[in-house]
């Protein structure tokens, strides 16, 4: 199913798509870091069989997230992805901890229509970066689902998997961005964290109670990063009267639950940026069907 970490590849052999839960969870937060050698990481590969879309999973993502009902929403897309990114990461070739791993970056393309009761194949590759100044690595993933060899989609994510170096100097600040018009808001309830990941499987203890979030060294629980982006892009359709067939994202701050996101116009006539407590959180651009 893997390239070898040693760069010999090895022949890809499509697995049967691993759902999300409890189990995969826990071997996220079991997984433990290996000794590696900078620049030791060879691209790692993958490939996984969906035997078709499940509609009651698409309409309750749709129902949850705010999209109208009768298409498949570009950002439900990630929920297959995600799947196939973590049981890539994984395998024993990723010699880092995913506990603690961070979302920073992701762009969904939709190519073609989706087929509803079609096989689809998701193919993943990753990429170690070369670490910054800092010490940081990051990785890159791009997932291609295809179905009959006809690429339907595109997702490309950036993770910090390893933190850089403090270098003592004071951080400096990131120039204020001033809000756009308002295209839309939502108050984040504090179940919300629980009632998305029954929507997508995304159990990661951060993003579920209080306690949980400080299990893993956080002071209260955050939203999911790619929640966010759901809710951004059914805002968008619904401004726009029409549907959204690719979209950025760069986080650059968490949305806490109990807060308040706006949604606002972006310096680009198809940009946007979203703000939590006055600062900037989110922000990307998007095309329109």
């Amino acid at each position: 199913m893997l390239d070898s970490i040693d760069g010999a590849p090895a022949r890809l052999v499509p697995r049967p798509l691993p759902r999300m839960g409890a189990g995969m969870v826990l071997r996220v937060l079991s997984k433990r870091a290996q000794p590696v050698a900078p620049g030791a990481v060879a691209p790692l590969r993958s490939e996984f069989t969906l035997p078709a879309l499940d509609r009651h999973e698409i309409e309750r993502y749709a129902a949850a997230l705010g999209f109208s009902p009768g298409a498949v929403p570009l950002t439900w897309w990630y929920l297959p992805v995600q799947r196939a990114h973590m049981a890539t990461l994984l395998s024993d070739a990723f010699p880092w901890r995913l506990a603690g791993i961070v979302h920073v970056e992701n762009t969904l393309s939709a190519h073609a229509p989706a087929p509803i009761d079609t096989p689809l194949l998701l193919a993943t590759r990753i990429d170690i970066l070369a670490p910054t100044a800092s010490g940081a690595v990051y990785c890159a993933l791009e997932t291609v689902v295809s179905a009959h060899g006809e690429r339907i989609l595109t997702c490309t994510s950036k993770y910090l998997a390893v933190r850089g170096r403090r270098s003592g100097k004071p951080r400096s600040e990131p120039a204020p961005v001033a809000p756009g018009a308002v295209i839309d808001s939502w108050t984040l309830a504090p179940s919300s964290g629980r009632a998305y990941a029954r929507v997508s499987g995304d159990w990661n203890p951060i993003h579920l109670t209080r306690w949980s979030a400080r299990l893993m060294g956080l002071p209260a629980p955050i939203i999911h990063g790619m929640h966010t982006l759901g809710r951004t892009c059914a805002a968008l359709e619904k401004a726009a009267g029409r549907r959204v067939d690719a979209i950025t994202v760069r986080f650059t701050a968490p949305v806490p639950l109990g807060a308040t996101a706006v949604l606002t116009q972006g310096a680009q006539r198809q940009g946007y940026v979203l703000f939590c407590d006055g600062a900037a959180a989110a922000d990307g651009t998007y095309t329109l069907a």
